[in-house]
């Protein structure tokens, strides 16, 4: 049987999430309960970095080893792939050696190249155009919070990047209202918009509409890695797109606000809002470790009772 992947947040389905999300539930109290649980026992993962991270290389490293198996690290500038070595030779090897594969990289193709010639389930752990992983993670903190966020609706507020896509996908999945606001020239592009479904996809050109009645208002860095020269201007441009007091004031009455983290205070939100009590982003963080598990368990278990 060819291996399952996780490349983008639609190669699931919803009752595969809702799957995902109750694994999750179980799995977190678990480990909040300090029950060992070792499914993945024999089991190893390696994570290829070519991005520098700290939550995803910790959440999957330190989740993998909570399920029993091992992680192993390993960096393009260390390995043959920062000699030129091409993707394919080495999904061959890596996948004859290991069980499952999370690839950090910059073009979604790498993903996709790898994932073609692997003989295990490979999982996007961040491209330039989507980030399954954090969504996911963000989706269970909100049910944890507000419960199910089917028919809710988010906010977007900043640059349409790899995670704004994904909310993109996600909102088609859950059925939930998308509400994305960018400053001119950074919006959403029109074929990504498309393929997503209009009907759950709205752009703002004010970030306070956007927010207005919003049940989740989220944002991420104004400049992401690969964007760096790019920063000074990026600070002009987003400049009035602060998530800030006024704004989560627009939002639902239990608006909750969420940020995948590094967070910079006083740029994409104010020290207020994320330090405040609206504020769910620790959990956030948190929840990346119980749902990559769940996720995890099943690429390898298929569906656990």
């Amino acid at each position: 049987m060819k291996p399952r992947h996780y490349l983008q947040f639609s190669d699931f389905s919803r009752a595969e999430y809702e799957h995902l999300l109750e694994r999750t539930r179980w799995i977190k109290a678990q480990f909040k309960q300090y029950k060992p649980y070792h499914p993945l026992v024999d089991r190893t993962l390696a994570m290829i970095f070519e991005k520098q991270s700290t939550r995803t290389r910790l959440s999957f490293e330190a989740g993998m080893q909570q399920l029993g198996g091992c992680a192993i690290f390993l960096s393009t500038r260390d390995t043959q792939l920062g000699r030129g070595e091409p993707v394919e030779d080495m999904a061959q090897v890596v996948s004859r050696m290991v069980d499952i594969v999370m690839i950090r990289t910059y073009e979604q193709e790498i993903l996709d190249r790898f994932a073609g010639v692997s003989r295990v389930p490979v999982i996007n752990g961040l491209s330039n155009e989507y980030h399954p992983c954090q969504v996911l993670g963000d989706i269970f903190t909100y049910t944890e919070h507000r419960g199910p966020i089917g028919g809710r609706t988010v906010a977007w507020i900043g640059d349409s990047n790899n995670v704004c896509n994904t909310w993109m996908q996600a909102a088609a999945i859950f059925d939930f209202n998308l509400h994305v606001s960018t400053p001119p020239g950074y919006e959403v592009e029109a074929e990504r918009a498309g393929s997503y479904g209009k009907h759950h996809f709205e752009h703002f050109a004010d970030p306070m509409e956007a927010a207005r009645g919003a049940d989740l208002v989220t944002t991420d860095v104004w400049t992401s890695m690969g964007f760096e020269a790019e920063d000074a201007e990026r600070k002009r441009d987003f400049s009035d797109w602060q998530v800030d007091a006024d704004m989560m004031q627009l939002a639902g009455r239990d608006a909750v606000f969420m940020h995948c983290l590094p967070a910079h205070r006083g740029e994409e939100v104010s020290a207020d809002v994320i330090d405040g009590a609206q504020s769910v982003v620790w959990d956030e963080a948190e929840n990346r470790l119980h749902t990559q598990k769940a996720l995890m368990e099943f690429l390898l278990l298929g569906k656990v009772a």
